[in-house]
């Protein structure tokens, strides 16, 4: 069954369709662009995708959706991006299945994946969810054109950087149950408190289909007020949480040889045991955000904990490997996509507990405003508690953590990845846990990219 054919994309962004062609795939970026896609030529300040369209079509492009004249088959449209929500706007609504939504400041993409191997996980059942960390004003659009038509689950994921943006998106998301995984300090350039970025998180729930299940943390100082926002548009309102009152609570926990943890959870009336294969609270909390979503839309909660026990780690959001170190090895600890003061502190956390000498590359963090030198000093008891025994530090907004932690821990203040791949490729050495965490703008995967190679 094809994705889009011509006269579907037509039809759904009012365009006119210059040739018969079937689509089994959307890209907008044509450096994803493969066999039988349909390239969709946005255009912005800097680039304009109708440049790209030969290479779109070499790759394989099927079809193009395009707002001037080109001679290889498309739809033409008055303008690409709003035909993009148009797409998006439709195959939402050709779908009858359930369909989340997840936000939040910490853990919406690794939450987001959990949730799809977990509904997945059913042979009998389809699920579709965003790729990457496509949630933006783009992304979730794409997300959204992508989507199979006979999907029996879609797990899609929004973000925001200002006020609005996402009660645009769930309009076009359209959720049966919308999920905010935590409220913390991100993007504070453009928020006067946290609390106004709770109110941002909130407006998820405006989407909400009649019926919908609104899922709150229960642990969060913002709670209240996220169930105050839920309140107007849910039928039902799920918390969940490490805290016995939360709906979906752990009632035991226990850590694994391997650094996950054991879990023993009650799910409304059920009760049931899993591991969580990735480490640290955070992810307990993760799985039982999880857990209150498949019970949401119907799904099989002890299927849901098979995927929980069998979940890999994500690049650059905990993925663990064990890489070359002269004679020996050690162990590598990639969060090196994003970075807030909520997420280093629950990462470091997760490397005091791991054997060996600690060793932390920990790049700046982004977009906090006038209250970044606070936050990033404000690192520094996580840090000592993570019995942290060298510590890189990367960006010139890391300045104040160095000062903080003069004469209390090892560390270097170097200006970029470069350096700060050349430095611990120096100083690691055989059975460290190493930590690599930073704002995705920093390029701390490049430091994981040249440890992944081996030190000598």
């Amino acid at each position: 069954m094809s994705l889009w054919t011509a006269a579907e994309i037509a039809a759904a962004t009012k365009g006119r369709a210059t040739a018969d062609f079937v689509v089994d795939g959307v890209a907008f970026d044509s450096r994803e662009v493969g066999p039988g896609d349909l390239f969709i030529a946005l255009t912005g300040d800097t680039t304009d995708g109708h440049c790209f369209l030969d290479q779109a079509f070499a790759q394989g492009a099927a079809g193009a959706l395009v707002s001037r004249e080109t001679q290889q088959p498309s739809v033409e449209v008055a303008d690409t991006f709003a035909a993009l929500e148009d797409l998006g706007r439709a195959a939402r609504a050709r779908v009858s299945g359930k369909v989340i939504g997840v936000t939040g400041s910490v853990g919406k993409t690794s939450t987001k994946e959990a949730l799809f191997a977990a509904l997945d996980r059913s042979p009998a059942a389809k699920a579709h969810r965003s790729v990457k960390s496509y949630n933006n004003h783009t992304g979730v659009p794409l997300s959204l054109a992508r989507m199979p038509r006979d999907s029996d689950y879609a797990v899609l994921e929004m973000g925001m950087n200002h006020p609005g943006e996402l009660a645009h998106l769930t309009t076009l998301v359209r959720p049966h149950v919308a999920l905010v995984t935590a409220i913390a300090p991100a993007h504070t350039e453009f928020f006067p408190h946290e609390a106004a970025i709770a109110d941002a998180k909130g407006e998820i729930f405006q989407g909400l289909e009649p019926g919908g299940v609104a899922i709150v943390p229960h642990d969060s100082p913002h709670r209240d007020r996220l169930i105050a926002a839920a309140k107007p548009y849910a039928a039902r309102i799920v918390t969940f949480g490490l805290d016995r009152a939360a709906d979906v609570h752990a009632l035991e926990m226990a850590r694994t040889s391997n650094g996950g943890t054991f879990v023993t959870a009650r799910v409304g009336e059920h009760e049931l045991s899993l591991t969580v294969s990735q480490a640290g609270a955070h992810w307990v909390s993760n799985a039982l955000a999880v857990l209150a979503a498949v019970d949401a839309v119907g799904g099989d909660l002890a299927l849901a904990g098979l995927a929980l026990a069998e979940l890999g780690g994500l690049a650059g959001r905990g993925a663990r490997r064990e890489i070359a170190v002269g004679e020996g090895s050690a162990l590598l600890i990639d969060e090196s996509y994003n970075a807030n003061p909520a997420s280093v502190a629950a990462t470091l956390a997760v490397l005091g507990d791991q054997p060996g000498r600690h060793v932390a590359v920990l790049g700046e963090m982004r977009e906090l405003g006038a209250k970044s030198a606070d936050y990033h000093a404000g690192l520094a008891p996580a840090v000592i508690a993570a019995r942290v025994e060298a510590a890189v530090l990367v960006g010139e907004a890391m300045r104040p953590l160095a000062q903080a932690l003069e004469g209390t821990v090892d560390f270097v203040h170097v200006p970029d990845a470069a350096a700060a791949l050349e430095h611990v490729s120096r100083v690691i050495a055989p059975g460290d846990a190493v930590l690599v965490k930073g704002s995705n703008g920093v390029g701390l995967a490049r430091v994981v990219a040249g440890l992944s190679n081996g030190v000598n």
